[in-house]
C-alpha cells in the first residue's frame, strides 16, 4: 500500500516547518502544503518594516528550488473545502488529497474593525495586504494607524520614515501598557516617536471617514491612509468542523502538537499548545515559535518523540531599533526597569514567587540571552537577588 504521507494546511512558518521536519525523517513519503494564499511561502515580519518602506521585495521564505529539492509540493490558491478525518482525505480547490498525517497550520486573520467605516481601513497580514499598503503609502501624506501592538508600532514607524505624517492611535495611555507595563510603554513610545510618528493614547476611534478618522471625543484626524492593526483571530474553522477541542478559538494540543483525533496535529497561531518547560498550555503569535511548533508537529507526525519546550520570544524592529522579548506570555506580578548608559534598557518580569517569567531588552543582548536561561531555570532576575 502506498504511504499517503503528510498534508499541511497553511504555508506560514508552522506549515513549512512541519513539512521540513517530516521530510527529514520520511524521505520517501509524499509531503504536500496546501494554502489558500496565492503567494509562495514568505516571511511575514518584513511586511511591516523594510518591505513596507520599499527597501526590499525579497520576502520569500525559501526559493522554489528549496521545495523542489525536498520534494515538497506546494499547492497555492486552494482553499480547503472539506476534511474527512475518517477517510483521511482533504478536499481543496476541487481536488482530493489523501493523507496519513495532517497538520493544521492555518494561522490567523486580522480582526475586523467593528466601527462605522471600518471596512475602509487597510489591514496588514498577507503579502497581498502589504502590497496594497505599500502602494497606498506612496501617495499618502497623512496616515492613521489604529492599534499599538508591535505590528502597529512597526508600521507607524515605517510609514513615518517615508515622510508620511502618521498618528498612532490606541486606547492605552502608552503602547503595550497592559502587557508590558508603564515603564516599558514609555520607552516604546519614545522609539515610535523618534521615527517621526505621533502617538495618541487614551483614544478611541469612533468612525473611519473617506479622508479622516473621528475619535469619540470629537477629534478628527486627517488620513489619506488608515491601517487597522487591531489584532487577529485564529483560523480555526477547519478544526471546529472536525470536532477538535477549542479554547478561545485555538486548537488544544499536547506538547507534541497532537490533537484528540488520531493523525491530526496543529501548530502556530491556531494552536493552544502545552509547553513542557512552562508546564502549561500557552497561546503565542510569534514567528519563531510557530516554526518551532511546526517542526515538533512534523517530527511527531513522522513517528518521532518531540515536544515543544522552549521559552517563547521574538524581536520587533521599530524604525532602526531592535527590541527583544522572551516571556511565557501569561502575565507577571512585578516588573523592574534597568536603564543602561548607552540608551538601552532591560525590563525584568517576575512572578509572585520571584521567578523570572519575562525579559524585554533594547541594546542589551546579554540580558536577552540571560533572561531566556533564567526563565527556563525558574530563577529570579538579577535585580531581585539580594
Amino acid at each position: 500500500m502506498t504511504d499517503p504521507g503528510l498534508i499541511v494546511i497553511g504555508s506560514g512558518p508552522a506549515g513549512v516547518g512541519a513539512a521540513d521536519a517530516y521530510r527529514a525523517r520520511r524521505p520517501d513519503a509524499p509531503v504536500r502544503i496546501i494554502s489558500a494564499d496565492g503567494s509562495h511561502p514568505y516571511f511575514r515580519p518584513p511586511l511591516s518594516k523594510d518591505y513596507l518602506r520599499g527597501e526590499t521585495d525579497d520576502v520569500g521564505m525559501h526559493p522554489p528550488e528549496w521545495f523542489r529539492e525536498r520534494d515538497i509540493e506546494v499547492v497555492l490558491d486552494a482553499a480547503v473545502d472539506h476534511v474527512d478525518a475518517g477517510e483521511r482525505v482533504v478536499t481543496a480547490g476541487g481536488d482530493r488529497y489523501p493523507y496519513g498525517a495532517l497538520v493544521l497550520a492555518t494561522g490567523a486573520s486580522p480582526a475586523p474593525l467593528p466601527i462605522p467605516g471600518g471596512e475602509r481601513a487597510l489591514q496588514l497580514r498577507s503579502l497581498a495586504d502589504a502590497e496594497t499598503l505599500r502602494g497606498a503609502a506612496r501617495s499618502a501624506t497623512t496616515a492613521v494607524v489604529i492599534g499599538a501592538g508591535f505590528i502597529g508600532c512597526e508600521a507607524a514607524a515605517s510609514l513615518a520614515m517615508q515622510g508620511v505624517s502618521v498618528t498612532l492611535v490606541a486606547p492605552d495611555e502608552l503602547p503595550q501598557q497592559k502587557r508590558l507595563g508603564a515603564e516599558a510603554g514609555r520607552r516604546l513610545r519614545e522609539l515610535v516617536e523618534k521615527t517621526g510618528a505621533r502617538y495618541l493614547g487614551s483614544a478611541k476611534v469612533e468612525s473611519v471617514q473617506a479622508d479622516s478618522v473621528r475619535l469619540d471625543d470629537g477629534t478628527t484626524l486627517p488620513a489619506d491612509l488608515v491601517l487597522a492593526a487591531t489584532g487577529v483571530h485564529p483560523n480555526s474553522a477547519i478544526a471546529g468542523s472536525l470536532g477538535l477541542t477549542l479554547e478561545d478559538s485555538r486548537v488544544v494540543v499536547n506538547a507534541d502538537m497532537s490533537t484528540g483525533v488520531d493523525g491530526i496535529y496543529a501548530a502556530g497561531d491556531v494552536a493552544f499548545a502545552f509547553n513542557s518547560g512552562a508546564g502549561r498550555r500557552l497561546a503565542v503569535e510569534h514567528w519563531q515559535d510557530a516554526e518551532d511548533q511546526g517542526q515538533v508537529a512534523g517530527a511527531a507526525a513522522a513517528g518521532e518523540d518531540a515536544t515543544w519546550s522552549g521559552v517563547p520570544g521574538f524581536w520587533t524592529t521599530i524604525g532602526d531599533a531592535d527590541v527583544k522579548y522572551h516571556s511565557w506570555g501569561d502575565g507577571y506580578e512585578r516588573s523592574t526597569m534597568v536603564e543602561h548608559g548607552d540608551g538601552g534598557f532591560t525590563v525584568w518580569y517576575s512572578a509572585g514567587d520571584g521567578t523570572t517569567v519575562g525579559v524585554l531588552t533594547y541594546q542589551a543582548d546579554d540580558d536577552y540571552d540571560r533572561g531566556e536561561e533564567l526563565i527556563t531555570a525558574g530563577e529570579p532576575p538579577p535585580v531581585d537577588r539580594g
